[in-house]
This record gives structure tokens, C-alpha cells and sequence, in this order.
């Protein structure tokens, strides 16, 4: 009976046990659970001191004063849409020159580099050769011989009138008269061509070397011979270019032509001068399809100073034809970091000011505005900042917004 009894104490002692055993692990659990959903609840920013680090960037009233932040709501304006084109720098017939020689001589002196510049009859190079002392000494044969025969052209037209002579001997002092004017015409021409004047050589000045000069206004661009070089004639020597006169010609297809008329604004670029866009006007517009691909010459008048585009020069350009309205913000309210395109909306917090990111996708660009779109709707109150954009990502990425004022 006795061990009945103790059995019974033994195992109710156990049961106390093990009861007291459960009730603290349930109200660590449930401790547990009360602590999770009160982290959830806390408030932003309340949460953890990192949770904050590099969602805003802050600056103080001063900060904000020494940058000349600009804030401002959501601006429209009416943007141009484009046509996109690519071609090369040209210019025109008139503005671009090649320097030869009539007759085969060597260069006997050059007297410019490539990029020098030249005027028009300025020269460029002298030339020398025999054959160049024989036309001159040609020509003042022919140029005495010439006087005879107007002398003996004039006696035998005496004599005919007169009834002296017959008039066969009239012709023939008549034609030898003007064969001898058509030779000393030509030669004249040539030395002319030269550049020499032959009123000099019949005064006895013979030539040693003959200027070659230049026909236009312009700048050496490429030089083709060396000193003491025989060239043939006709080759080209020397090449001219007026550059102040260099224009955008390009090749848009068939499909947007439609959109183009003269007078339309041309932005383009050239890899040979980076980090500058520049403005031209369409003059004119072709009317021949060229083929292969189907499009047509469209040319465009530079505006500004050409002073480092140089005709050959490929180009891409962007054409601006009808003009519709876009939600826009400056340039240098933008910022790309890691391949997206930010903008930073601003609201002031006491007398410092908060601004946070907000992607956004930039699309038209026209002077220093830039078409934009939201990934997230924004509110028609919301005020964003127009300048420094750069900085303000710069500022975020420390990690030091909230609660620290710069």
C-alpha cells in the first residue's frame, strides 16, 4: 500500500515538472511574436539607422544657398521631334580649288604647310624647268616676227589699193599676218597661264621659275609633291579649301522625307570633335533618290564658327521637325547612376531641404531641356531640383541623409 502511495507522489511531482517546464518557453514565444510585429509597425526611418542611410540626400538652408539650388514644379514645353541622318562635312564647287601646271616643270620651292592660310592669287610654289625658257624665248620670236609681218601686211595693202601690186601678194602678207597674231596669242596665253606677264618678257625679263598661286580664299589641306619633284601637267599639286563655307550634307530616306522643309534646325555630331553638338539650317532638299539605300542629299548651312570641321568628316545628326508638348527638366537636373537616369524630388524639412531619387526615362532633347517620363506617377504639386543633380547623388551615396544637414 506504501508503495502504491509513493508511486503516485513521484508521478504527480513529475507532472508539476514538466508543466513548470512549458509556461516560460510559451511566453518567449509569444514575447518573441509581440517583438517581430513591433519592429513591422515602427515607423520609417525608425526601424534601424541604416534603413535610412542613402535614401535622401540632406542640405542645410546655408548648403542650399552656396549651391543656387533651383526648385521648381514640373515644367511643359513644346519640344521638336527628330529625324535621324548621318552623312559627311562638304563644300561647295566654288569654295574648294586644286592647284596644277600647264606645262611639265619641277618644284623648285614650296612656300606652304597643310592648314596654312592662303588668299586668292597668294602663292603657293615656284616651278622651273628648260622647257619654260624655251616658250619664253618662243614668244619673243614670235612677238618680233609679228612686228615684220604687220609692217610688210601694211606696204602690200598700200600697194594693192594703189593699184601697184597684185592683190595674191595682198592676201599672202595678209594671211602671214594673222598666223603670226594667232601664234603670239597663244603662247601669250600660256605664259599668262603660268603666271607670268609677257609684257615683262618682251622687255627683256626672262623668267627663271614661275609662281604657282592660289585661285580662291582659303587653307592648304593637302600637299602632293616635294621640292625638286618633276610634275606632269595637269596633276594635281596643291588643294584648296574655303572652310568658312563647309555645310552638312546628308542622306535621309525615302520614308522621312515628307517631314523635312528648309529652314528646319539640324543638330549633329562628329567623333573628331567630341563633347560638341552643333546647329545647322536645311537650305535645300534634294529631288533625286539615290540608290541603295533609297535617300536623298538634304544640305544644311552651318551656324556659328567652323573653325575645327574640316570637309570628309563624317557626321550624325538629328533633325527637328514638328513640335508637340513634353513634361521636361533641365540637363543638370538629371543624373545616371548604374545605367538608370535619376531626378531628385525636393521638400523642405524645417530649414534644411530633402531631396530623393526618382527614376526616370529622358527621351527628346532640345537646348538644355530634356524630355522626361516617370516609372511612378508624380503628384502636379510635387517640386523637384532643377541644377546640381550630380552632387545630390554624390551627397546620397555617402550615406548620410537623414538627420545629417550639410
Amino acid at each position: 500500500m506504501k508503495r502504491i502511495y509513493k508511486t503516485i507522489a513521484i508521478f504527480f511531482i513529475l507532472t508539476i515538472g514538466l508543466v513548470s517546464c512549458g509556461e516560460p518557453n510559451e511566453k518567449n514565444e509569444a514575447h518573441a511574436e509581440e517583438g517581430e510585429t513591433h519592429n513591422e509597425n515602427l515607423p520609417d526611418g525608425e526601424a534601424g539607422e541604416e534603413e535610412g542611410h542613402g535614401e535622401e540626400a540632406m542640405l542645410s538652408a546655408e548648403r542650399f544657398r552656396e549651391l543656387g539650388m533651383k526648385i521648381d514644379t514640373l515644367g511643359k514645353r513644346q519640344l521638336s521631334t527628330f529625324v535621324n541622318a548621318n552623312g559627311t562635312l562638304e563644300v561647295p564647287p566654288q569654295n574648294e580649288a586644286t592647284i596644277t601646271t600647264a606645262l611639265g616643270a619641277n618644284i623648285s620651292e614650296i612656300l606652304v604647310i597643310e592648314g596654312d592660310k592662303v588668299n586668292k592669287g597668294e602663292t603657293v610654289a615656284y616651278i622651273s624647268h628648260p622647257n619654260l625658257i624655251q616658250l619664253q624665248t618662243e614668244f619673243l620670236e614670235a612677238y618680233n616676227r609679228l612686228g615684220l609681218l604687220e609692217k610688210e601686211f601694211n606696204r602690200q595693202k598700200k600697194l594693192y589699193e594703189a593699184g601697184v601690186t597684185s592683190g595674191m601678194e595682198f592676201q599672202q602678207a595678209e594671211s602671214n599676218f594673222q598666223v603670226a597674231q594667232s601664234l603670239v596669242s597663244s603662247l601669250e596665253t600660256q605664259l599668262q597661264m603660268l603666271g607670268a606677264n609677257p609684257q615683262q618678257i618682251v622687255s627683256g625679263n626672262i623668267y627663271k621659275r614661275f609662281p604657282l598661286k592660289s585661285p580662291i580664299d582659303g587653307a592648304v589641306q593637302e600637299i602632293h609633291v616635294v621640292t625638286g619633284q618633276y610634275v606632269q601637267p595637269q596633276t594635281d599639286l596643291f588643294e584648296i579649301v574655303n572652310t568658312r563655307h563647309v555645310h552638312v550634307d546628308l542622306m535621309v530616306f525615302e520614308e522621312n522625307i515628307i517631314e523635312l522643309e528648309t529652314g528646319q534646325k539640324v543638330y549633329f555630331e562628329t567623333n573628331a570633335v567630341s563633347d560638341t553638338t552643333f546647329t545647322a539650317e536645311i537650305i535645300s532638299i534634294g529631288k533625286n533618290f539615290e540608290e541603295g539605300p533609297k535617300a536623298v542629299h538634304v544640305h544644311a548651312e552651318i551656324e556659328g564658327h567652323t573653325k575645327n570641321l574640316i570637309p570628309g568628316m563624317y557626321v550624325s545628326a538629328r533633325i527637328a521637325t514638328n513640335k508637340a508638348p513634353a513634361q521636361v527638366l533641365p540637363e543638370d537636373a538629371l543624373v545616371k547612376e548604374e545605367g538608370k537616369w535619376y531626378a531628385f524630388t525636393a521638400e523642405p524639412e524645417g530649414d534644411a531641404w530633402s531631396f530623393r531619387p526618382v527614376e526616370v526615362n529622358p527621351g527628346r532633347k532640345e537646348g538644355k531641356w530634356v524630355e522626361i517620363e516617370f516609372m511612378e506617377p508624380q503628384s502636379s504639386d510635387t517640386k523637384f531640383a532643377y541644377n546640381n543633380a550630380y552632387y545630390l547623388m554624390a551627397e546620397m551615396k555617402k550615406g548620410e541623409g537623414g538627420g545629417h544637414h550639410h
